[in-house]
């Protein structure tokens, strides 16, 4: 009996290599599969800017008491600087890598300047804007949550002008303005929170040459408060550079496998 069961060990120890390597091997656990998140600029978006302008303007005098210039007379140029504040409301799509938008804004601003009027001795020309608006369309690349754009459309200015004796400061005619015309910007947009993003902008605004009737402020010299002083050809551009902040709603999450 001892005899057979040495020997049945002895079988089962040299079957048992042979019979393992007949069997399937096993296979190895597969890691699971990476996630690498997308992300989407698509969305509405609202935030606040804020920053610095300066307008350029030069004033030619068309006509003056009744007195008409032919051609218009140079009065000088100077440029109306200041700080601005204000919002952005727009729509962004992503289609691959390209970003395109629709944005609406609106300023608050205390841009003023003046310089001494080359055509009459002793007063000074001065300009103030105190409100912009952009309506623009945006064409972008993005790269991940790094959003570089260019952005043009339609742009309107509120001007207020005035015309001042240099001697004593007292108002001589004053003249205002709504107007409208073109503007171009680029900017750069960085995500650096869930839904929140930080942009640089520079808008440059086209706003032609457009002519501004004048009036008497005070009665003080040339005729009565509120009678027709004269009309001055008025161009002008605007620079503008901003910081802006914007929260976003959806867009930004997104994951593929």
């Amino acid at each position: 009996m001892k005899n057979v069961l040495l020997g049945t060990v002895a079988l089962i120890a040299l079957t048992a290599p042979a019979y393992s390597a007949d069997l399937p091997a096993r296979p190895d656990a597969k890691a699971p599969p990476i996630v690498i998140p997308i992300f989407d600029w698509t969305g509405f978006y609202i935030g606040i800017n804020g920053g610095g302008g300066s307008a350029h303007q030069c004033w030619d005098v068309v006509n003056a008491a009744g007195l008409v210039f032919a051609p218009p007379r140079g009065m000088g140029c100077h440029d109306a600087t200041g700080g601005t504040f204000g919002g952005q409301i727009g729509y962004r799509w992503q289609i691959a890598n390209s970003v395109f938008g629709l944005e609406a804004q609106g300023n608050w601003a205390n841009f003023r300047g003046s310089n001494s009027n080359l055509a009459f001795v002793g007063v000074q020309d001065e300009t103030k804007i105190d409100a912009f608006g952009l309506f623009t369309g945006q064409v972008g690349y993005a790269w991940n949550n790094v959003l570089l754009y260019v952005k043009g459309g339609a742009a309107v200015v509120r001007d207020k002008y005035r015309v001042f004796d240099f001697a004593t400061g007292l108002n001589v005619d004053n003249g205002s303005e709504t107007r409208w015309g073109g503007a171009v910007g680029t900017g750069l947009e960085f995500d650096f929170a869930p839904n929140w993003s930080l942009g640089l902008e520079y808008d440059h605004l086209f706003m032609g040459h457009r002519d501004v009737d004048f009036f008497f402020s005070t009665g003080l010299v040339g005729g009565p408060a509120g009678a027709l002083a004269g009309t001055a050809r008025i161009g002008q551009d605007v620079d503008i550079g901003l910081v802006r902040v914007n929260y976003r709603w959806g867009g930004a999450g997104a994951a593929r496998y």
